[in-house]
């Protein structure tokens, strides 16, 4: 199948349409550019991005998929009956029929939160952030007893962008800490860890993708050397072992997969809204 061109247009930012839009787009084996146009909150530019979707239309020979996330009923008119792609309205799909089932009508917001500032879980979201970006690689050892979790294992294993999704998506106040060859020579836990194992969670990697990565980052080095990446694997994972720390293999899994799988052992509050 040749690429399809995807637009996800919305008068926010954008961001629900795209997620949204994508979730549903990686059920099929298709290549896809992908478009974002967001603050489409007129009906002036709402004749604009539909000129810009047909010319992509006649230029490809194909009609661009378009999920759409807009609120104002005249700029949504505009985009269904003058564009020439296939256009998915998402609110029509899914807050027309809830409105029926519920019997009241949706607050019919532009983007998510209108008074995200103002929300305790923005706020909880931001103190989130500022303490893992203070406590990422092992940088600061100190407030380790307010973490919700603290990531363990060896360098390039997916810690950082593991405790920053945890952050930014579920407000977990999430540490990381390397283990390195001296505590395996030591044959135990970092010492500002001791006191707090039961918050600890840690994160394998198969040896020759470690391998891979960190000859992306130190090439030909001891450190990216595959009988290394073995040595310290198979250490941080019999150290876990010998700890009682859960841990799981970050080599073929996604940072939302690992999230949501540190989530169900650590908050599976947090996995109910």
């Amino acid at each position: 199948m040749t690429a399809r061109t995807v637009y996800f247009v919305s008068d926010g930012t954008g961001i629900t349409a795209e997620t949204f839009g994508n979730s549903i787009l990686a059920q099929f084996s298709i290549k896809a550019r992908h478009v974002r146009r967001p603050f489409i909150d007129s009906a002036d530019k709402a004749h604009a991005v539909v000129g810009e979707i047909n010319e992509t239309a006649i230029r490809e020979g194909q009609r661009p998929i378009v999920f759409a996330t807009l609120v104002d009923r005249d700029v949504l008119k505009v985009v269904r009956e003058h564009c020439q792609g296939r256009v998915m309205d998402m609110f029509g799909t899914f807050i027309e029929p809830l409105e029926d089932e519920f019997g009241i009508k949706s607050n019919h917001r532009v983007g998510r939160f209108s008074d995200v500032a103002e929300s305790k879980e923005y706020h909880d979201r931001i103190e989130a952030i500022n303490f893992s970006l203070a406590h990422d690689d092992g940088q600061s050892a100190k407030n380790l007893d307010v973490a919700d979790v603290i990531l363990v294992g060896v360098s390039r294993s997916g810690k950082t962008p593991t405790s920053l999704y945890l952050a930014m998506q579920h407000g977990i106040k999430a540490a990381n800490y390397p283990l390195i060859p001296e505590d395996f020579e030591r044959r135990k836990l970092p010492a500002p860890l001791l006191p707090h194992k039961r918050k600890c969670f840690g994160l394998t990697i198969d040896p020759e993708r470690l391998s891979s990565i960190r000859n992306e980052r130190r090439p030909g080095s001891k450190y990216a050397d595959l009988l290394n990446c073995r040595y310290e694997v198979n250490e941080a994972e019999g150290m876990m072992k010998r700890d009682g720390i859960s841990w799981l293999s970050s080599t073929h899994k996604s940072i939302e997969e690992i999230a949501t799988t540190i989530l169900r052992d650590i908050r599976p509050d947090r996995l109910m809204y």
